[in-house]
């Protein structure tokens, strides 16, 4: 009989939940339908870029003289555009073409001096140079990338410049992790949809709505499903359905210790859990296990707490599985302006407001702390970080999450 870990450190439980990551499968998508989506293998360029030496200025093209005397008048032997036609300008000494951004380099030329430094004869024959040539305006051909190079890797995030570094590498399509499907399963019997009329115990079903949202700001697909009534049955079918279409299922509600946490005593009795709870504040019961070989998480009913154990737990789970390197929160050091209640065998994680100033950030806890006022998420930016038995003090600098 194995037993399952119980009350595991953070850390533990990531690992935890590792070990059993969800299939993956990997499709091509044009350029257009490529921004958010994770690589899903390296990608060399298929071309050198720029493919040739070419001008990053409008001016004129000719050859670096270093004991040359400025001003200069040199003859002008021709304009070489940017027009992609293959026309090629000879430059000999004493001579200089006009040239725009972007344009190849005349063959015989090194260096360009924008057209604002040189001064133009009237017939146009000649040109002035008022100062030295630069050949550090000549982009050199490669110089952003080489043919054969890998210039994005697998688990990248495709940003907006990322997207146009695959266009720039002369890619149409690109290989990226199909979107994983996660159903979200609320229960409880007190759980009515917003619009609907609350009786007396009622209350609006906001969880599954702001995971979601973080589903999808994590760049893969929500599947919501009816809030399920307490009991059994109601679940259990719920969890199937869920499990038949869905890559990873998240349920709310239901796993702590009391008479109808029925999601904890489903997976118990026929389910496989790998852990259940863990050392975080807010957060602690949440559980991590199989439904029909389906990655299950147990998430906690408050909302604030539901919210906290995604982006702690979930997240890193998914990103881990595809190697995505975002999004993500990041942290940075901020001075606490409250007293920030902490625990001795816990991660603290409190809402905060951060607000930048000259000393450095300040981290503000405004609001009620309770994880059932999700107003106190809902208008905050950051989390404390705070490790098992430190001290969140006024005055002290401390690690805040940044979300």
């Amino acid at each position: 009989m194995t037993t399952t870990p119980y009350f595991v450190p953070l850390e533990e439980a990531r690992t935890i939940c590792q070990q059993t990551p969800p299939v993956l499968h990997v499709e091509d998508v044009s350029l257009d339908q490529a921004h958010g989506r994770i690589l899903a293998t390296d990608l060399e360029s298929l071309v050198n870029d720029p493919p040739f030496d070419n001008s990053s200025m409008d001016g004129f093209a000719c050859r670096f003289e270093p004991n040359a005397t400025y001003p200069l008048t040199l003859s002008v032997v021709g304009v070489q555009a940017a027009s992609g036609e293959n026309i090629t300008i000879e430059v000999g000494k004493g001579q200089a073409a006009r040239i725009m951004t972007g344009a190849p380099m005349p063959s015989g030329t090194d260096a360009i001096l924008p057209v604002e430094q040189c001064a133009v004869s009237e017939d146009g024959l000649t040109v002035t140079l008022n100062e030295a040539p630069k050949p550090h305006f000549v982009r050199l051909k490669g110089e952003n990338i080489e043919q054969g190079a890998v210039g994005l890797q697998k688990g990248n995030r495709l940003t907006p410049a990322r997207v146009g570094m695959c266009a720039t590498m002369g890619h149409a399509t690109v290989p990226v992790y199909a979107k994983l499907k996660m159903g979200i399963v609320s229960t409880g019997d007190e759980l009515k949809l917003p619009g609907e009329a609350l009786q007396h115990g009622e209350i609006y079903e906001s969880n599954s709505f702001g995971l979601a949202g973080l589903v999808r700001w994590l760049g893969h697909e929500p599947v919501r499903f009816q809030a399920v009534s307490d009991s059994l049955d109601s679940l259990r079918a719920a969890l199937n359905e869920a499990s038949s279409v869905c890559d990873i299922i998240l349920t709310s509600g239901g796993v702590s210790m009391g008479e109808f946490d029925y999601v904890r005593r489903l997976m118990e009795e026929e389910g496989d859990i790998h852990f259940w709870r863990m050392k975080i504040r807010p957060g602690s019961p949440p559980l991590f296990g199989l439904w029909n070989g389906t990655p299950l998480f147990g998430l906690p009913g408050n909302p604030v707490s539901s919210h906290v154990v995604f982006r702690m737990l979930v997240a890193d789970y998914v990103r881990t599985a595809t190697g995505a390197d975002g999004p993500k929160e990041w942290t940075v050091r901020a001075k606490l302006c409250d007293r920030v209640k902490s625990t001795m065998d816990c991660v603290t994680l409190r809402r905060v407001t951060l607000e930048a100033t000259e000393e450095g950030m300040m981290a503000y806890q405004p609001k009620h702390q309770g994880s059932g006022n999700l107003d106190s998420l809902a208008s905050a930016n950051g989390l404390t970080m705070l490790q098992p038995g430190e001290v969140g003090e006024i005055g002290e600098w401390i690690d805040v999450l940044v979300l």
